[in-house]
């Protein structure tokens, strides 16, 4: 398979996903957990199945909750910062719905047909700090990749500047960041899914692994730029440097997607979203390594040829 041949095929689909993120992110923003925003977190289990949602909210008017069903049995509520005193009449009130349920038919007492599984309150000073760390993190470990790449490739500067595997290896990391982001916008406009720490997480850990693979590839690179013919072209190095390092990038990403997968489907409610985070940022992150860092390489430096030759023309002419 010719990759390089089709790269602006493979760096088209890129942009056009990448588009569709960005406006997504543009017209629904993120729905930033309490993590980031400061608030309260309530979730609670109902022995006999929790009760609609809009009675819910009815009953809390004036706390105005976000409520949102955890399975066939609980609910987890949102709310501005809430004191204890104040998370004590929420329970009561929720106590007072399970009740209700008991005289309807179950059996027990109010605590035995609900019970609560956690409650965390954040502070808005401490959520905005968060968040500025969050952003922090990211720049930093982007930074990084660009100067640990830079001097792991200072060796093979001839045909392409070391700094270049670089600043490739983060535009393919932005990629993997950029699509992730913009389908979890989607989920939070239509699923009230939430961006919190674990988001980050999984963001912070996609890269890790995406700039692995982009290294794995790069390596290959700078081990048949040393062993090339006279008569290769960078194109034909990179080439064929990409089909000998395919079936390893997408042998590991399988074996950790069959993982993620197997979370995903029966591990608990507070990793679903972490999980899928990483399914789809390992799925981008693969197709990034192979389909856009490498053709991205040869681009700038057909590029940066074509300018070459137009300065000696120029300069003989």
């Amino acid at each position: 398979m010719d990759i390089i041949e089709k790269k602006y095929f493979f760096l088209g689909v890129s942009v056009v996903m990448i588009c569709a993120c960005i406006l997504a992110i543009f017209l629904f923003g993120l729905r930033l957990g309490i993590d980031f925003t400061g608030g309260s977190l309530l979730e609670v289990e109902y022995r006999d199945g929790a009760p609609d949602s809009a009675r819910v909210r009815e009953v809390l008017k004036d706390f105005s909750p976000v409520v949102q069903a955890v399975g066939e049995r609980g609910l987890l509520l949102r709310f501005g910062h809430i004191d204890e005193k104040q998370h004590q009449a929420v329970l009561e009130r929720l106590h007072t719905l399970a009740s209700t349920g008991k005289e309807e038919g179950g059996g027990g007492n109010a605590e035995e047909i609900m019970r609560e599984k956690r409650f965390d309150t954040i502070g808005p000073t401490i959520g905005r700090e968060l968040k500025r760390n969050a952003l922090l993190a990211l720049i930093i470990a982007g930074g990084a990749i660009v100067l640990y790449i830079a001097w792991a490739f200072r060796h093979v500067s001839l045909l392409l500047p070391s700094w270049k595997y670089g600043v490739v290896a983060v535009a393919a990391l932005l990629h993997d960041i950029i699509i992730p982001t913009g389908i979890f916008s989607v989920l939070g406009s239509m699923k009230g899914v939430e961006i919190d720490s674990l988001f980050v997480t999984a963001l912070l850990t996609v890269m890790g692994f995406s700039v692995h693979d982009t290294i794995v590839v790069f390596d290959r690179i700078r081990e048949n730029i040393s062993a090339k013919s006279r008569n290769d072209s960078f194109a034909e190095v990179v080439n064929q440097s990409v089909r000998e390092t395919i079936a390893r990038s997408v042998n590991t990403s399988l074996t950790v997607l069959l993982v993620l997968l197997t979370i995903f489907f029966i591990g608990g409610e507070t990793v679903h979203y972490f999980s899928l985070a990483l399914i789809i940022g390992i799925l981008v992150g693969t197709y990034s390594s192979i389909f856009i860092a490498s053709p991205l390489l040869v681009v700038w430096h057909q590029s940066t040829e074509r300018r070459k030759e137009r300065k000696a023309l120029i300069t003989h002419g």
